[in-house]
């Protein structure tokens, strides 16, 4: 397939386009109606990949496309903004939208729970979490037309933790990555624990029956007995089943020299892979959240610090005004070539 977009210098393009948002834009919208309305989005297109970051939820991108092509999941409440049974216990699943990626934290990344007297929220507070100090911009650096967008999310209480999370997503013209750069400072003068899941989401139509995954993986835990009847088949989707159970494993990945390594999900049918990177220095781990289930038919790759457990098992501790940083990268790769490539590097990494 050719490609869409040249490989052309700034003067070259310039001498083509009235504007650049001919090519590449990113622009604040609202949304109007339903429990989206309200909800404010920097709507970002690089001319490969269109992606809303929700302005009002830790800018997470309520979905991503590929050359118009849908790559992620949307859960059955669809897109909303901020609710107020957002963290109201168990009521919070009420809230969850999927998305291509939301994140879980800073408090706590799984399930409701009471820890020391004190209430978590499914997947944590973070995730709802509207941004302030948001900055956009679209410039030139060099002969690449840079989209950016930044924010930060502040979790905080009264005699408790102060966190503040500093984002900066971006993405450039005719690119098929997408960076999300993290921030992560304790603002208080207590040592803080620390826990963080990025919950990346593939779904339909890119997501299908025959869609498998490319891990380089070390070793994997399966999380219940449902997980353990789907561990020969876990790197494979599946075809969706009425009432299938969701599937949980975690994984340790290999990594190269620098401490970098990834996960892929791929469909052979389009030779479209979506991988997804960062380094094992800054995220020691991986969850593999498997749902076959009719109409909640999902894969999601799950970089984090944790374990099953979240908050209630071992956990990262911040010191006071320490700051930790993490990097994901959304990058696409098309072409059997292009698998394969990441296939063999997936067998030869050592870890």
């Amino acid at each position: 397939m050719k490609e869409l977009i040249k490989n052309q210098s700034k003067r070259e393009l310039l001498r083509l386009c009235g504007s650049m948002e001919q090519l590449a834009s990113v622009r604040q919208i609202e949304y109007q109606d339903g429990r989206a309305s309200g909800l404010r989005c920097a709507m970002v297109d690089n001319g490969m990949l269109s992606f809303p970051l929700m302005l009002d939820k830790c800018l997470d991108p309520a979905w991503i496309r590929y050359k118009g092509r849908n790559l992620s999941f949307l859960s059955k409440p669809g897109i909303q903004g901020r609710n107020p049974y957002d963290t109201a216990g168990e009521e919070a699943i009420y809230s969850i939208m999927g998305g291509a990626m939301f994140t879980c934290g800073l408090g706590n990344v799984h399930g409701c729970r009471t820890i020391d007297g004190v209430d978590y929220p499914t997947h944590g507070r973070i995730r709802t979490t509207p941004a302030e100090k948001i900055g956009m911009d679209a410039f030139w650096d060099g002969d690449d037309y840079i989209i950016q967008v930044t924010g930060e999310m502040r979790e905080a209480r009264l005699f408790g933790e102060h966190l503040i999370l500093r984002r900066r997503v971006e993405t450039k013209y005719g690119s098929r990555e997408i960076r999300f750069v993290d921030e992560i400072e304790n603002l208080s003068a207590e040592p803080q624990p620390l826990c963080f899941l990025y919950h990346c989401n593939a779904g339909y139509p890119f997501l299908e029956p025959e869609t498998r995954l490319i891990i380089p993986e070390k070793n994997c835990v399966p999380r219940d007995e449902a997980a353990e009847r789907g561990m020969e088949e876990r790197k494979v989707m599946g075809a969706p089943a009425d009432g299938a159970p969701e599937q949980v494993f975690q994984y340790t990945l290999t990594e190269d020299s620098a401490g970098n390594t990834f996960v892929a999900v791929v469909n052979d049918r389009w030779e479209v892979a979506l991988c997804i990177c960062w380094n094992k220095r800054q995220i020691p781990f991986m969850t593999q959240w498997k749902s076959r289930a009719s109409c909640d038919y999902a894969m999601a790759l799950e970089p984090t610090n944790c374990g099953f457990e979240g908050r209630g098992g071992q956990v990262q501790i911040l010191p006071p005004f320490e700051t930790h940083v993490n990097e994901i990268r959304f990058s696409i790769l098309e072409g059997r070539e292009s698998i394969e490539r990441l296939e063999k590097e997936a067998k030869e990494r050592k870890g």
